[in-house]
């Protein structure tokens, strides 16, 4: 028997629907997962397994094959675990479901507890988008994912309430959001622009660049203030408006930094990466391009400290996000463009300029 069950991927910062197709035919016990899965996609199998039946239900003892649509488009992560289990307990008539117009996201552990997935806020903003109206995610997920309106959320602890659900037995209620978007108005910051005494001329200066978002080097020697001013620029910026929020949020939520009681960003970020960073992590990178520091700074602030220890390759490829305000990264797989809209702020010391100079300049500056 074929079951179908709609899930989702993230392609960089949106959401790209996959359906999981499971076939269920006679023969000796084997189960395939087919549609460019990576490896954390194929060790779904044992996690699979083992939730079905620590939640009280038979695995099928014959051949079982799991295709995820489209077969072009790479699939990676766990997120895909909870649709294939369902897709097995409908497809072997275990129980009976009807979901159409729903998206499943999860991963699962042994004993088949839901846990979180990177990426809810764009796949949940991709499901309004193609008109689904439910989405099945893990319960410590419901909060982010109800940041979108009109989609009802169901927060799914484990694989066996959900089979309950589903069931008709014990039913889950759909999550209802009790975030207050009023809160965007009074940010708190760790470092307040308004507590810093003295250095009237280099707040003077901050305040001009923060009011035109422009950038800023500060020098000075050690212990002058320099990270410290740097650190309260984000508590002289504009306050984030709910989409900005929204905008930032999503960002955290595909690079798993989103706090786990805090679905959503309401600061602006400030982002201090050291100078050893390379150039991938600066501006984004990897065998599937994440977000590097500049997209993690956007609508907020990037601090490079001690700017003559970076690398000279390093700094030159902000040049374009700097222009623009988006990086673009091209793969074989395909070109991805990530925001990019910060302040940059840099800091070194009054010696730290010679490094900077010509080699000529260099030896004249040092004698």
């Amino acid at each position: 028997m074929l079951a179908k069950v709609t899930s989702c991927a993230v392609i960089g910062l949106e959401g790209a629907l996959v359906e999981v197709e499971v076939d269920i035919a006679n023969g000796l016990f084997f189960m395939v997962i087919v549609g460019l899965p990576d490896i954390a996609v194929q060790e779904s199998r044992q996690r699979v397994q083992s939730a079905i039946r620590n939640s009280n239900c038979e695995f099928p003892d014959t051949r079982i094959t799991v295709n995820l649509a489209p077969a072009d488009l790479r699939k990676e992560g766990p997120a895909y675990d909870l649709p294939m289990a369902l897709g097995i307990l409908m497809a072997s008539r275990q129980i009976r479901a009807d979901l159409a117009g729903s998206l499943c996201v999860g991963e699962l552990s042994l004993d088949g507890t839901v846990r979180h997935v990177n990426g809810i806020l764009p796949m949940v903003s991709l499901a309004r988008e193609k008109g689904i109206k439910r989405v099945y995610v893990p319960a410590v997920d419901a909060p982010e994912a109800a940041l979108i309106p009109g989609i009802e959320v169901m927060p799914v602890a484990s694989l066996g309430a959900l089979i309950a659900h589903l069931q008709g037995y014990v039913q889950i209620k759909p999550y209802e959001t009790q975030f207050d978007f009023t809160l965007l108005e009074e940010p708190s910051y760790a470092s307040d622009f308004a507590e810093i005494k003295g250095q009237e001329h280099v707040k003077r200066a901050m305040e001009v660049a923060a009011a035109g978002n422009h950038c800023m080097m500060m020098v000075g020697p050690p212990g002058a203030g320099k990270t410290l001013l740097a650190r309260s620029a984000p508590s002289i910026l504009p306050k984030l408006g709910v989409e900005e929020a929204l905008e930032v949020t999503k960002i955290y939520s595909v690079s798993g930094l989103l706090p786990p009681d805090r679905p959503l960003v309401m600061q602006r970020p400030f982002r201090a990466p050291h100078h050893t960073i390379s150039h991938a992590g600066l501006v984004g990178g990897g065998h599937w391009p994440r977000p590097g520091e500049i997209s993690l700074a956007h609508r907020g602030v990037l601090f490079l400290d001690e700017l003559p220890e970076f690398g000279t390759h390093t700094l030159e490829v902000l040049r374009q996000p700097l222009e623009d305000r988006h990086v673009t990264i091209s793969r074989a797989q395909g070109t991805l463009t990530f925001p990019a809209n910060f302040m940059l702020l840099a800091a070194m010391n009054p010696w730290g300029c010679v490094a900077l100079l010509p080699p000529f300049q260099r030896r004249w500056a040092g004698s």
